[in-house]
């Protein structure tokens, strides 16, 4: 159904601007991970390709192949563990041991290069550094990919201790081989600290959106108990008396007992008395009071994150131009809230004057996309007979801009222009200091209309 918050794919900012908030998010993480292979590739095999002299073809070009294997590992790997994270592979272990193997296999080579390498000490020390930088993003990435957090810290404290007793094992003073280990510790701790943040992050946003939806269904669900509490009520006592009127006339009538006409007399009334309490509370479930429609606008987007403005005033709206605007309320609201990724949203109402008196209720957000649909959904449609019935009209549709404009128009009857009803120009509202207080399932009875 095209909406006031829009379902489309496309809108100025491209296929960013497309994604919902907890896609962004994921997005967001996938491509940073993904970036540090790059980092890692710029800051490890720049410098080497300096060092190509010193080191010799020999050396430098194995250095260079570990160095993007290892890169190349890690950016597969990080895409295939958050694929794991959001549950759409299995988890991949190989990838995982792969990446923990390399990592271990630089860190060895690092070693061997201090004890082993160029002449230069300087230089070797350079590419030791250079190379143990590797292993704290390959044990970031296989952070990602590991769901205990006590496995993750083992393998930072495995991989600092292993670095520590490799060194020693190539010879490295006991001082130099302690801060290598160090080094390690701090960086593979980082960068799994990384890892686990953003994987909590992705699964906590999407839980807030998961939430989000629940607690519009739950609303719905909600309203739609307190409707068949209410009716239950009111037709339980009066069908109980029917039948044993109904009962009691039989027998009367199998006796040819004249009060039996008596007793049918009283169910008819009782009938239609009940038909007359079921068209008062469906009356008062269709009914909407604007001023309350209003306020609970205003709480339930504040609540769902999305900032709200209201202007103007519906005090003096007749009742029935309230009650139709406060569904027109109702429906863009909820909108608002099921499609789109909207951050702001202003709602106002105000009496226009002219050669007629006019009430109009401009509902409008961002967060829309270019294709965000034409305003002829099926809620649209039915809003636009509701308001037909009164003669008025209502025009919904994207502005081109990111934004859905929806706006009403009601015309008022000639005491409108005696001054009882709202000033031309829009005023702070007066709800929002009782926004708060409105019930959230006020916005989503749309759904459940009967």
């Amino acid at each position: 159904m095209p909406t006031a918050g829009g379902g489309g794919t496309g809108r100025p900012g491209g296929w960013w601007g497309s994604k919902s908030t907890p896609d962004k998010v994921e997005t967001y993480t996938r491509w940073s991970f993904h970036s540090f292979a790059l980092v890692e590739f710029m800051a490890a095999g720049s410098p080497m390709v300096g060092r190509f002299g010193h080191l010799g073809p020999r050396l430098a070009v194995p250095l260079l192949l570990v160095i993007a294997v290892h890169c190349v590992l890690c950016a597969v790997t990080a895409s295939r563990a958050l694929d794991w994270v959001r549950g759409q592979r299995k988890q991949p272990l190989r990838l995982l041991w792969a990446l923990g193997a390399v990592s271990a296999a630089v860190t060895v080579a690092a070693m061997a290069i201090v004890e082993h390498g160029p002449a230069s000490s300087d230089v070797a020390e350079a590419v030791a550094g250079i190379l143990l930088f590797l292993p704290c993003f390959g044990v970031g990435i296989v952070a990602l990919g590991v769901r205990s957090r006590p496995r993750v810290f083992g393998w930072v404290v495995g991989f600092a201790v292993g670095t520590g007793l490799v060194s020693l094992s190539f010879g490295v003073p006991a001082p130099d081989a302690l801060l290598f280990a160090v080094v390690m510790l701090v960086g593979c701790g980082v960068m799994a600290f990384t890892s686990v943040i953003s994987s909590w992050l992705l699964h906590t946003v999407y839980e807030l959106d998961e939430a989000r939806e629940t607690r519009t269904r739950l609303a719905v669900a909600e309203e739609r108990l307190r409707f068949g509490r209410d009716l239950h009520d009111v037709m339980g006592r009066n069908l109980a008396v029917i039948a044993l009127k109904s009962e009691l006339a039989v027998q009367l009538a199998q006796r040819e007992r004249p009060e039996a006409v008596t007793q049918m007399v009283e169910v008819q009334r009782l009938a239609h008395e009940a038909q007359r309490e079921v068209r008062e509370v469906v009356r008062g479930y269709r009914e909407a009071d604007l001023g309350s429609e209003l306020a609970g606008a205003k709480g339930v987007l504040e609540a769902a994150g999305i900032d709200c403005a209201v202007t103007g005033s519906a005090t003096g709206l007749p009742a029935q131009v309230q009650s139709a605007l406060g569904w027109v309320v109702r429906e863009a609201v909820t909108n608002v809230l099921r499609h789109g990724d909207a951050r702001r949203c202003a709602v106002g109402i105000r009496v226009l004057k002219g050669q007629t008196v006019r009430t109009v209720l401009t509902v409008e957000n961002d967060g829309v996309p270019e294709n965000g649909g034409s305003g002829r959904g099926a809620g649209l449609v039915g809003l636009r007979e509701r308001l037909a019935e009164i003669g008025g009209t209502l025009r919904a549709g994207p502005t081109g801009d990111g934004r859905f404009l929806l706006t009403a128009e009601v015309p008022l009857p000639s005491a409108a222009g005696s001054g009882t009803f709202p000033s031309e120009e829009p005023t702070a509202s007066p709800v929002s200091a009782t926004s708060t207080a409105a019930p959230a399932s006020r916005t989503n009875v749309s759904e459940v209309t009967p």
